[in-house]
């Protein structure tokens, strides 16, 4: 690809996120089975699956920061290796214990992320980051398609070798970052000074004249999103009567058609109908596949609707991040890239609280609610990006 060429961090970066998304695609699958072998209950489960959002939402900012303050390039390769020593606390446990310290861990490290698009943002011109944000997201897709691959070929082998080949994986990542990602950060050390972790600079950014809106898009869309990500598998067993092989070849297929999206339509769509106008009708499609859910209960018209919601929803994540990088400031975008992350796993902590309650009433329910919320950032979407000279941040 053209911005490969003229770019090669973005292959660095893109490999980064596989490397992410390969270590949550493998563990999704199995973490409930091998976590059984350790005695815990579906309640104790539950609190292993939140923990990991939970210290996601507590170290983004914090690395977000860190890399506008010292550079992207050691921030990536501490975070990556403490990545690969999850995975190998994970393959190695001796007691449950370790398995909570191994997700915190995880999620702790998981905060590269928002450090990765930076670098997208440090190195590419405006009218081309669209583009590198949908590569990113495209390499997320590539790594959630291969991860439950690899795991299902593997785990019959010995439970634990699906994380040691997740481990082996980061260590490569750490290797080529060290090797071949130079500093992108031009203006280290310039970020003002502040607490590294600030609940009230967190709350603040909600009011920041420029990205205020957006980041509250964030932390809504990904609050219904996740509540809908809940309800899908009860939706599915419960209701439409799936198999645990029909649910996985239901996830590797929509992996596979947000990657297609990702690679060829953001970029497209953002330049032919421009970036304002794209982001808010992908918005409102996803609540448009929701509605179908609810309205809808055939296994047709499920998978209609997953496609209706699938396609939008792998172009509206690059497209916030795109638009956040135009809203912010050269010297700060890492710290806003950090904070959008934390919003998002906000909404990844809260969504499957609400979800699962709902879900104990009706199983339609999360539906519902995430259709209305998904609709309500539609509604926001339009006082993004607001035309007129950028207003001075706290940030």
């Amino acid at each position: 690809m053209d911005l490969f060429k003229s770019n090669r961090n973005l292959f660095i970066i893109a490999l980064i996120v596989i490397v992410n998304a390969l270590g949550y695609g493998i563990i999704i699958p199995i973490l409930y089975s091998y976590s059984h072998q350790f005695g815990l209950t579906d309640f104790q489960n539950g609190l292993l699956f939140a923990i990991f959002s939970l210290f996601q939402f507590i170290a983004t900012p914090i690395i977000g920061r860190l890399s506008d303050k010292y550079g992207r390039r050691p921030l990536l390769i501490i975070s990556i290796a403490g990545t690969a020593l999850s995975f190998f606390i994970m393959a190695f446990a001796p007691s449950a214990l370790f398995l909570f310290i191994a997700r915190a861990l995880d999620g702790v490290t998981a905060g590269n992320i928002p450090v990765a698009t930076a670098v997208i943002s440090d190195t590419t011109k405006p009218e081309h980051r669209a583009k590198g944000f949908g590569i990113i997201g495209a390499s997320f897709g590539f790594g959630f398609v291969f991860g439950p691959a690899i795991s299902t070929l593997t785990v019959g082998i010995s439970p634990s070798l699906p994380f040691i080949i997740a481990a082996v994986i980061s260590l490569i990542a750490v290797i080529m970052t060290a090797l071949f990602l130079p500093e992108t950060n031009q203006h280290i050390g310039e970020v003002k000074k502040g607490k590294l972790f600030d609940f009230h600079k967190l709350y603040q950014a909600l009011f920041d004249p420029n990205v205020g809106i957006t980041l509250i898009i964030t932390l809504i869309y990904y609050l219904g999103f996740f509540a809908f990500i809940y309800a899908f598998q009860p939706y599915l067993i419960n209701v439409l009567h799936f198999s645990a092989n029909q649910v996985s070849l239901l996830y590797t297929l929509f992996g596979i058609l947000g990657l297609v999206t990702q690679l060829l339509l953001v970029e497209t769509l953002s330049k032919r109908y421009g970036l304002k106008r794209t982001f808010s009708y992908a918005i409102l499609t996803v609540a448009i596949g929701f509605v179908c859910i609810v309205l809808f209960r055939s296994v047709a018209m499920f998978v209609v609707a997953m496609i209706i919601v699938g396609i939008p929803n792998a172009i509206v994540g690059p497209l916030i991040n795109t638009i956040i990088s135009r809203e912010t400031d050269d010297k700060s975008q890492g710290t806003m890239m950090g904070l959008n992350a934390s919003y998002m796993s906000i909404g990844q902590i809260l969504g499957p609280i609400v979800g699962g309650a709902l879900t104990s009433l009706n199983v339609m329910y999360p539906f519902v609610l995430s259709a209305a919320l998904v609709f309500a950032c539609y509604l926001l979407s339009f006082k993004t990006l607001q035309p007129g000279v950028r207003k001075e941040s706290a940030f």
